[in-house]
This record gives structure tokens, C-alpha cells and sequence, in this order.
């Protein structure tokens, strides 16, 4: 072996040991959807279930994003839940009893989920209130707030439009294709080529800023196994009914928030804050600004999570959103965010997001039992945890 590889050899080694929890997750992910898909014999990734999976985890996923980001600060909101609750029936009430049309309707929404992330993040940022106990009062505020305007029934059904947000499909341009969606197979290799060229051209600009990069055949490995599993979940969800809306809505903001956290300054800010926030706050940067517009951020897709659930439901429910926020929580710390604030990346939340989702719906599928789902979700949420800890006593 030559001198060149000798010294190579240990340095991908530290990568890999350096990045382990990363590549975990991801390994994770797929070794419980190959086990459920064993153990449901097939039924996991049919192409019905399939689509079944992403519709029922999408708003899961949009509230990771803003978990994500408050987390990452070093806060947690715990009212999530009651607010996408509280914004559905403000929705059902505007559209189903007032016959408010479903644009504005969906606008005045997002406007007042951002207006309850304001005010909740106005007492963590600005008065220094624990942000447990400020989103704790929120979640019981908005449950019953919730209650109060659907006068305890249910409120629906929706206008049939509105419906489409989470129920509906992209329209295919060739509708006459037989079993096969053309146009979402498209979109997802377009997708899948996209996503491989980001990561060559991202592995290029750290080669050139000389930072360590990942071995080229793993690296090379990596991208090819991500380029073949988006287009067989494409092929997969191409052979049912096509590209569901609420994914579209999914990728689009994965990507915004993937560039948000990775290319601009206010990311690498809200990182500084979670990092050491009176470094951060002598260094220059806004603290408390960064603090309060997280918690708006949060709030506006906690809104727009509450919309795709209601249309989903095609009702709104005095109940809804209720444990939203656990898994929601237990999404981000599985992803790899650290309890300690300033470590967590979109994607790891995302696979977190997908983990929950699989094992939610193999487990439904097996017939075990919602008691039993609970126990084995806490028992993984805290394996996640005390990972994270003994990273950082490592550290």
C-alpha cells in the first residue's frame, strides 16, 4: 500500500467516526423500512401505502422544520400542537360557517400562527421567560381556545378545493398513460439528479476551501444509493395516483430550509445563538431578534401543518393536533439535534420525521396496539437522547 493511502486511510477513518451519527440515522431509517417491510410482508412500501405514509406524516415533517430551528437556539416550543389545532377550527369556522373563501382564509391562518409565535417568542426573547414554561401556557391557552370556538363538536366539511391541499394530486400531462403517472416520475428523477449534482458540486467547494471531505468511494457510493432510492419511491408513487400536493409542499420547504441553515448568514446566526449565546450577543449578533423570529417561524408552520391536517381530515376536531408536538420533538432529537442547542441539520430532522412515520405505520399495520406504540416511541426517543449526551461528554 503506498504512502499516499496510508495516510488516507485514518483520515476517512476520523471522518467517518466524526460523522457516525449522521450516516446512523440514515442507516437507521433504512433498516426499519426494509424490517417492516419484511414483517408487514410487502405491505409497507406498496405504492397506496406509500402515498398513505406521506399524507399522514407531511405536517409532522413542515412543524420539524421550525422545531428544528428553535431547538437549535436552545428552546423548545411545546405548543405546536394546540396552535395547529387552534388555527384548524379558526379555519373551519371561516370557511365552513362564515363561507370565507379558502385563499384568504388560508392567509389570515399563517398570519395568525406567525402573530402566536410573536407573542410566545416575545416573552422568551425579550423578558428572558423559559421557553418551556412560556409554550407550556400556550399549548393549554390554544387547546382550549380550540375547544371554545368549535363549541366542543367537530366543524366540516371543507370546500372541496381547499380538500385538494392535502388530498389532492399535481395534474399529469399526459393523464393517458395507462398504470404509470409520467409526469411524477419525471419530477422525482429530475429531483434525484438534482439532489446528486448539489452534492458534487457542494463536496467541490469544500475541496476548494480545503475542508475534510468524505472518501470519494463512499462518497460516490452515498450518492448513487440516494439517487436510485428517490427514483424508486418516484417509480413507487408514480404507479398509484402521482405526486400528492402536500409533497410537493414538503420538498419545497425542506429545500428552502436546507439553504436557509446552510448558506446564509442569519443560519449560521441562529447556530452561533444555540452554539454560546453571549458569545454570539458580544460577537455582534441580534440575539434576542433571532430568538423572537424562530418562534414566529414556528408558529407560522405550526398554521400551516393545522391547515394540511384539516384538510386532510376534511373537518376540524376539538382534539386535533393533540401529541403533535411529542413526536414532533422526538422527530428533531432523533434527527440528531442536540438537547443542548446549537447542532441539529434539516435533513436529520426530516429522517427523524420519516423514522417516526415508519414505525407509526408498521406498527398499525402489524396490529400493535396505540399503548404499546407509545412505549416503544419513548424507549427509541430516549436511546436518541442518551446518544447525544454521551457525544457530548465524549466531546
Amino acid at each position: 500500500m503506498s504512502e499516499a493511502a496510508l495516510k488516507e486511510k485514518p483520515q476517512h477513518a476520523g471522518f467517518l467516526k466524526n460523522n457516525l451519527r449522521e450516516y446512523g440515522m440514515m442507516i437507521s431509517l433504512f433498516a426499519i423500512m426494509i424490517f417492516f417491510e419484511v414483517v408487514t410482508d410487502g405491505t409497507l412500501l406498496r405504492p397506496l401505502n406509500l402515498t398513505n405514509l406521506v399524507l399522514q406524516n407531511s405536517y409532522i415533517v413542515i412543524m420539524a422544520l421550525g422545531m428544528l430551528l428553535v431547538i437549535v437556539t436552545g428552546h423548545i416550543d411545546l405548543s405546536v400542537g394546540s396552535v395547529a389545532g387552534f388555527v384548524g377550527a379558526v379555519a373551519a369556522v371561516l370557511m365552513v360557517k362564515f363561507n370565507v373563501h379558502y385563499i384568504p382564509a388560508t392567509l389570515i391562518c399563517l398570519v395568525l400562527g406567525g402573530a402566536i409565535g410573536a407573542a410566545q417568542g416575545y416573552w422568551v426573547a425579550y423578558f428572558k421567560i423559559p421557553s418551556f414554561i412560556v409554550t407550556l401556557a400556550g399549548m393549554l391557552v390554544f387547546k382550549g381556545l380550540a375547544l371554545a370556538i368549535l363549541a366542543g363538536q367537530s366543524v366540516g366539511p371543507f370546500p372541496p378545493t381547499f380538500q385538494k391541499l392535502s388530498s389532492g394530486f399535481i395534474p399529469e400531462m399526459v393523464p393517458d398513460a395507462g398504470a404509470l403517472y409520467p409526469t411524477s416520475l419525471a419530477i422525482g428523477a429530475v429531483l434525484a439528479l438534482a439532489m446528486v449534482w448539489l452534492n458534487f458540486r457542494g463536496r467541490a467547494r469544500q475541496e476548494a476551501h480545503h475542508i475534510e471531505t468524505e472518501p470519494y468511494g463512499f462518497f460516490l457510493g452515498k450518492n448513487l444509493l440516494l439517487f436510485s432510492v428517490i427514483l424508486y419511491f418516484a417509480y413507487l408513487i408514480a404507479s398509484h395516483r402521482g405526486l400528492p400536493n402536500v409533497l410537493v409542499i414538503m420538498v419545497a420547504l425542506i429545500a428552502l430550509y436546507a439553504f436557509l441553515t446552510t448558506r446564509t448568514t442569519i443560519g449560521r446566526q441562529i447556530y452561533a445563538v444555540g452554539g454560546n449565546e453571549k458569545a454570539a450577543k458580544l460577537s455582534g449578533i441580534k440575539t434576542e431578534r433571532l430568538t423572537f423570529l424562530t418562534f414566529v417561524n414556528m408558529g407560522v408552520l405550526a398554521a400551516l401543518a393545522g391547515l394540511v391536517f384539516a384538510a386532510r381530515l376534511n373537518t376540524a376536531t376539538p382534539k386535533a393536533g393533540l401529541g403533535f408536538e411529542l413526536d414532533v420533538i422526538a422527530a428533531c432529537f432523533i434527527g440528531g439535534a442536540s438537547a443542548y442547542g446549537g447542532v441539529g441539520k434539516v435533513g436529520g430532522a426530516v429522517i427523524g420525521a420519516l423514522i417516526m412515520g415508519v414505525m407509526n405505520n408498521g406498527m398499525s399495520i402489524l396490529g400493535i396496539g396505540i399503548d404499546y406504540q407509545q412505549v416503544i416511541k419513548g424507549l427509541v426517543l430516549l436511546g436518541a437522547v442518551c446518544l447525544d449526551v454521551y457525544n457530548q461528554r465524549r466531546a
